[in-house]
């Protein structure tokens, strides 16, 4: 049975980048969760006065890869100190945020979290919402697989690309061959 991870962690592209590539991932989709207005479009997302974050849709084997493998990934590429920011990006919309589907997905985003703060993984606290998923609206085509049909434009090369990097030296064994 397949199960759905919802996790918004900066702009979209990246996270939908690194995880298209591991197994047990059937597929991952950019679109917008956490506001207040139904089907939003990227502008007025891109204000910050929707309420949506940016996020990515993940469906995935439990079998093949854990709900608990995904949230090591996700905290291991980006930054979940940062109010409202990844890097450049500024906004609510890049906030860090999970939102589980079930009171299990809970559990585990606490525990994973509890660990890395009594590992002392981050030298600041990490501020990323755990919070229940609501309606989640898929993103135009054009951000769909962003990364993969643009790898030479600037943000790619700039921000994406080091993700996926950091996807194959630290996560080598969890690609997708």
């Amino acid at each position: 049975m397949k199960e759905i991870a919802t996790l918004a962690g900066g702009c979209f592209w990246c996270l939908e980048a690194v995880y298209d590539r591991m197994k047990g991932v059937e597929s991952v989709e950019s679109g917008y969760i956490g506001g207040k207005h139904p089907n939003p479009t990227y502008e007025a997302v891109c204000t910050g006065r929707t309420g949506h974050a940016e996020a990515v849709q993940i469906t995935f084997d439990p079998h093949v890869v854990s709900y608990r493998e995904l949230l090591e990934v996700f905290f291991a590429i980006h930054d979940p100190t940062t109010l409202n920011r990844q890097g450049h990006d500024v906004g609510t919309q890049y906030r860090s945020a999970i939102f589980y589907h079930s009171p299990d997905q809970k559990a585990v985003a606490a525990d994973v979290i509890a660990g890395l703060t009594k590992e002392k993984v981050f030298d600041d606290p990490i501020v990323t919402e755990v919070v229940p998923a609501g309606p989640f609206y898929v993103a135009e085509d054009y951000h769909q697989e962003y990364f993969a049909r643009n790898p030479t434009q600037g943000y790619c090369v700039a921000v994406v690309n080091p993700k996926v990097a950091k996807l194959r030296k630290l996560f080598g064994e969890k690609l997708k061959t």
